[in-house]
């Protein structure tokens, strides 16, 4: 039995839907989560997370850490480490007792290399299940690859490629393409592992370049972009960003290329260890191992030759909730649901957001589709941030967009997104600290986002019904006219400040403005413009 009573779960490597003791989307229309628990239990680092929010794109209800180190030395002892056994004993400890706290609708413990390969990794799960009541279901090295592997494909709708996933005594890879997992292998190639291989830098690179060649005969595939999980590749990415001065710090969907990845493995080594950690605020523990890391992922991008890697904060806990997902709820854009969750618990009107969404589509026909989802979120999420101070809620917005955990959503689309919805709130520019952030987009890209956000603007307050109530808006690029073509009984609805609003989006599109009372049609316009 589990810690929720459930009857145990499958044994180690079964690839089926039912980590959880029982399923947790029972009904395929289920939108929301509530509280569901899963604790890693790492050959590095021990985590509890708790998701909640939105099915298709869960929030960090609660998520702590450990860096234990039960795998290091394992490779030449047999044996699980004792400091990183006491140490993840007592963590684990905490975690059951914070479990039964949060009232979880489900919790699952799992287990990686360093468990299931120690000679006393069955006693270690025995000593923990009786201490906190918890069961610990153990996994091979294909199932962790495809649990890694579907939480990529949790955050990335579409994700082609392949996924490495290093830990600490083990690195496993897998395809990924029409939103399932292909082949998969795993690898001793972790660095705890690592530290133990003789013959000093030629022996490792020896040892390294064998192990990939070896893999690359298991994934013969053509793969365009490499997808980077675990704490080793994430701490590599931060130090990117630091040799980079790179303005966002947000992890998930930071993109690199092999260059830049290569000049920062050359950077580490010029460095101390206070001068990475003062930069990046990476604990040492986690930047120990960042070198013996970098010395896998420079032959792996020769033997696999990607053109892009993105880094995911998604992993193994996000994989097994992919699991459980039926078909019709993987299908979602977790970006939109994300946001259509946010415009629930927090805007003032909650449906207001694809109201607007369809009055402001005229302006938007020929938008490409990834266009159009960027402005479905900025609608949805146009007045989640009502509550802070009218001095602040522009900023507010721009921060919700770019530190939010938002998945399905690249660096430059949080700027947008950003931009947009600081402009549905103020005129008058940005300030210096999100100045740098403008980077990242395109002078077009930042008009665009400029328009959408002086366009919400003024359909957020044109009508507190809904826009469409009130009016309908003809958009004629070749005459450069914006037309509002208002209904009869709603007229006065167009008061001084809907004048001006209406007034300020036309002079950001460069059109002419035409106002008048009438039904709009459907269709082309006049001139048969569309």
């Amino acid at each position: 039995m589990n810690a929720s009573g459930e009857p145990a779960r499958p044994t180690a490597g079964t690839p089926v839907r039912g980590f959880f003791g029982r399923p947790l989307f029972e009904d395929p229309s289920r939108r929301a989560l509530e509280r569901v628990g899963v604790i890693d239990v790492g050959s590095n680092s021990v985590r509890m997370v708790v998701f909640d929010g939105a099915a298709r794109s869960p929030a960090y209800f609660f998520n702590e850490k450990v860096l234990c180190g039960l795998g290091r030395g394992m490779a030449q002892t047999g044996r699980l480490n004792p400091e990183g056994r006491a140490r993840a004993m007592a963590a684990l400890r905490r975690f059951a007792i914070l479990a039964k706290s949060m009232n979880l609708t489900s919790l699952t413990m799992v287990a990686t290399a360093a468990v299931r390969e120690a000679e006393d990794g069955d006693v270690f799960r025995t000593e923990v299940e009786e201490a906190t009541g918890i069961e610990m279901l153990v996994i091979d090295g294909e199932e962790e690859a495809r649990l890694s592997a579907q939480g990529v494909l949790l955050g990335w709708p579409g994700a082609q490629g392949l996924v490495c996933d290093i830990g600490g005594s083990s690195m496993e890879l897998a395809e990924i393409g029409d939103n399932t997992v292909g082949a998969r292998v795993t690898s001793a190639l972790g660095p705890f592992r690592l530290q133990q291989i003789e013959g000093g830098k030629k022996g490792l690179k020896a040892h390294v370049d064998a192990v990939l060649q070896d893999l690359r005969g298991h994934l013969p595939g053509d793969y365009g972009v490499l997808y980077l999980v675990g704490g080793s590749w994430r701490a590599l990415a931060r130090l990117d960003m630091a040799r980079r001065g790179y303005p966002l710090t947000v992890m998930h969907e930071y993109r690199m290329t092999p260059k830049s990845i290569r000049k920062t493995i050359d950077w580490v080594k010029d460095r101390s260890l206070k001068e990475l950690r003062d930069s990046t605020g990476t604990s040492p523990d986690r930047l120990a191992l960042v070198p013996l890391a970098g010395q896998v992922l420079r032959p792996l991008l020769h033997v696999f030759r990607p053109k892009e890697i993105y880094v995911s904060s998604y992993g193994i806990r996000e994989g097994l909730l992919f699991e459980q997902m039926p078909d019709v709820l993987r299908a979602r854009d977790p970006l939109i649901e994300a946001c259509r969750h946010q415009e629930s618990a927090n805007a003032r009107l909650p449906g207001f957001g694809r109201k607007l969404y369809d009055f402001l589509m005229p302006l938007y026909r020929s938008a490409p589709p990834e266009r159009l989802r960027l402005i479905k979120a900025a609608c949805l999420l146009h007045d989640v941030n009502w509550r802070a101070h009218p001095d602040y809620r522009a900023e507010s917005c721009f921060d919700t967009a770019t530190r939010a955990n938002l998945g399905g959503m690249d660096h430059r689309g949080r700027v947008y997104l950003g931009l947009a919805l600081m402009n549905r709130y103020k005129t008058n520019g940005v300030d210096g600290r999100m100045t740098p952030l403008l980077k990242l987009l395109s002078e077009e890209e930042i008009r665009h986002a400029v328009m959408l956000g002086r366009a919400m603007r003024f359909g957020a307050m044109f009508s507190v019904g809904g826009p469409q109530a009130a009016g309908a808006l003809r958009y004629f690029p070749k005459k450069k006219v914006l037309e509002l073509v208002l209904q009869p009984a709603m007229q006065d609805l167009f008061g001084e400040v809907a004048q001006s609003r209406f007034s300020s989006l036309a002079k950001t599109l460069g059109l002419t403005t035409k106002v008048r009372v009438g039904r709009a049609r459907n269709g082309p316009s006049e001139d048969g413009e569309d």
